[in-house]
């Protein structure tokens, strides 16, 4: 005799069938895999912003040695650096616009520091032909390219995750489960199309001194001679 099924049996075993696919349909999976991803992007950029703050002591000594007049620049640099590694942001942080709108704020700070001194050197031939500065340019340059990319991924990521907890059907499980906030992307600084105006201070060019001739009295002028 076969053996029968209840509706409930039926029921529970369709549930059990039916729910793990429900649950990733509604952002259960979805959410946090977007999210480790941005975080893991996010990672990339803090590592290359760090490697940046590393390699600039060493770049501000060597320049220092040949260029010591340039102090105004080399604080600036140095005050520049002292405030981007300040501010510790976290990954939750990521959803924070204000903290994340301060990191980035004193990220551009050092990146127009490092561009004015970058313009400096160009008046001091001799440092440039220095290895140990050539190199260091060379990586600082290699470094902010890299934080380019990571920026643009970190981005990518963003708008992946942003746009997942936003659109149906992963917005039920990002509200009702992971209570899911928008991270904050990277934003061009204002102004940044348009070339900085660098303006150290040089003095201006000192007056002409009046020469001793210019008190001496006039010469008394020569009468004209007529023809008879």
């Amino acid at each position: 005799m076969a053996r029968r099924h209840s509706p409930t049996n039926l029921f529970r075993a369709f549930f059990v069938l039916i729910l793990p696919l429900a649950l990733a349909a509604c952002g259960i999976n979805s959410v946090p895999t977007a999210e480790e991803n941005a975080k893991a992007k996010w990672a990339d950029v803090e590592s290359n912003y760090q490697r940046r703050a590393d390699l600039v002591p060493n770049l501000v000594a060597t320049v220092k040695a040949a260029a010591a007049s340039e102090s105004q620049i080399l604080t600036a640099v140095t005050n520049a650096r002292a405030a981007a590694t300040s501010i510790n942001i976290t990954t939750d942080d990521l959803s924070d616009p204000a903290t994340f709108e301060k990191y980035q704020a004193a990220q551009n700070q050092l990146t127009q520091a490092l561009g004015q001194l970058r313009t400096v050197v160009e008046n001091y031939p001799d440092l440039k032909s220095q290895a140990n500065f050539t190199t260091l340019m060379d990586q600082l340059e290699g470094t902010e390219n890299q934080i380019n990319v990571a920026r643009m991924r970190y981005n990518e990521a963003v708008q992946a995750y942003n746009t997942t907890i936003r659109t149906f059907p992963d917005m039920i499980g990002a509200k009702l489960v992971h209570g899911a906030k928008p991270m904050v992307p990277f934003k061009a600084e204002s102004g940044a199309a348009t070339a900085p105006k660098v303006d150290f201070g040089a003095p201006a060019a000192p007056a002409a001194q009046p020469s001793a001739n210019d008190n001496a009295p006039a010469a008394a002028p020569t009468p004209a001679t007529g023809t008879n």
